[in-house]
């Protein structure tokens, strides 16, 4: 008790009364504050783990579309990692879940899903899928890019598999992302030394027969 009502219509409440009543509340409350100091002197520095969490993140109202996947796969798939998700139009991600793991989880892959790579960065990558032309780098969950097979060595590669494999981990930067958020990437090492992609001339015996006489039948 910290404050009595004063406009109570009951006779016989003196002045003593009141200060008794206030000096017995205060040292009931200190009791109490005592004895819960007893238990925890401080306030926590964080929630306990199994206590339920909100977490929300903004992410760029472009990328709603990755959050939620086609048909809703990717969401169902967030979810099922133990916790229930809203997402607003403007970008705005909540995150609720039972556990903090769980959450922070769900949290970190939706990060991952939208994040955008950006000229310049560099990753440790995964060759996913090899073609005539390049290979497919895993930078991130969620998030490839193209190794064009010119950008392999200094020296002429007749095949991708010549140089690296399905599986294989290899250090590689991003030279450029196109409108269509398509990655270009280059080996760092090589970088300066090989021509860059766009830069390269056409090889010869290519569409253009540049000057080759006309054939006589």
């Amino acid at each position: 008790m910290t404050a009595l009502q004063m406009d109570i219509k009951v006779g016989g409440i003196t002045p003593q009364i009141m200060r008794e009543a206030l000096s017995q509340a205060r040292d009931g409350r200190l009791h109490i504050l005592g004895k819960m100091a007893e238990v925890l002197s401080a306030p926590r520095p964080e929630l306990s783990p199994t206590a339920p969490r909100i977490i929300s993140l903004k992410i760029n109202p472009e990328l709603i579309g990755k959050v939620i996947g086609p048909g809703g796969k990717q969401i169902r798939e967030l979810e099922a990692m133990g916790a229930q998700i809203t997402v607003e139009e403007d970008g705005t991600v909540r995150i609720f879940s039972a556990e903090s793991a769980s959450a922070e989880a769900v949290r970190d892959r939706i990060s991952s899903i939208t994040r955008e790579a950006r000229a310049g960065e560099e990753f440790d990558g995964t060759v996913v899928k090899t073609t005539p032309f390049g290979a497919f780098i895993n930078l991130y969950p969620g998030q490839d890019g193209m190794l064009h097979i010119s950008q392999m060595s200094e020296e002429r590669v007749n095949a991708v598999e010549d140089v690296m494999n399905v599986g294989d981990r290899l250090r590689v930067k991003i030279v450029n992302v196109d409108d269509r958020g398509k990655i270009d990437l280059i080996r760092p090492e090589l970088e300066g030394k090989i021509a860059p992609r766009e830069a390269r001339p056409p090889r010869s015996g290519g569409g253009d027969r540049g000057g080759r006489p006309p054939r006589r039948d």
